[in-house]
């Protein structure tokens, strides 16, 4: 089977933030090839209730032989094996794992949407992915993810990882 081109984002805002990130590219070693890792940047909380810390963000770019669905699966039982627990929206969380994009995949089921839904309006992701200087297009649009521009202000914390 021809492997799966993947971006998956990953995002801390509660306890050691940098572990959090560390643990999380390590257990996604065990789930896909990690090519590329981009640096990490702080960020404001996007949507999140009030006095929310910051985030810690960086994306990982691999590839896989797994199904959306099933990477998704896996996303998700990382997070919860991380400490993540799931119920007021957008809450201050140990480890966020979100999947940007499968390949060119474009997908719309109950419980999944390729590429992710606003990963065009977040920088947080962007601006990591831009670092990776990565020659994916967003397969809805055609534009290059180079090209994209999202809200919000990041800032790159050298040396971190």
């Amino acid at each position: 089977m021809t492997p799966f081109s993947v971006l998956i984002a990953l995002g801390s805002n509660r306890g050691d933030r940098l572990r959090w990130l560390r643990a999380g590219v390590d257990a996604l070693r065990g789930v896909i090839d990690v090519v590329r890792i981009s640096s990490v940047y702080e960020t404001e909380p996007v949507d999140a209730p009030a006095g929310s810390p910051p985030f810690l963000n960086l994306v990982v770019a691999g590839s896989t032989t797994r199904t959306a669905e099933q990477l998704l699966a896996e996303l998700h039982a990382i997070e919860q094996r991380l400490g993540r627990t799931r119920g007021v929206r957008n809450a201050p969380r140990t480890l966020d794992l979100d999947l940007i994009l499968h390949s060119a995949h474009v997908a719309r089921t109950r419980d999944l949407t390729l590429p992710h839904p606003r990963f065009r309006e977040r920088e947080f992701v962007l601006a990591p992915a831009r670092e990776l200087n990565l020659r994916w297009r967003d397969p809805q649009t055609n534009r290059a993810i180079g090209e994209l521009r999202g809200t919000g202000r990041v800032v790159r914390i050298a040396g971190l990882w």
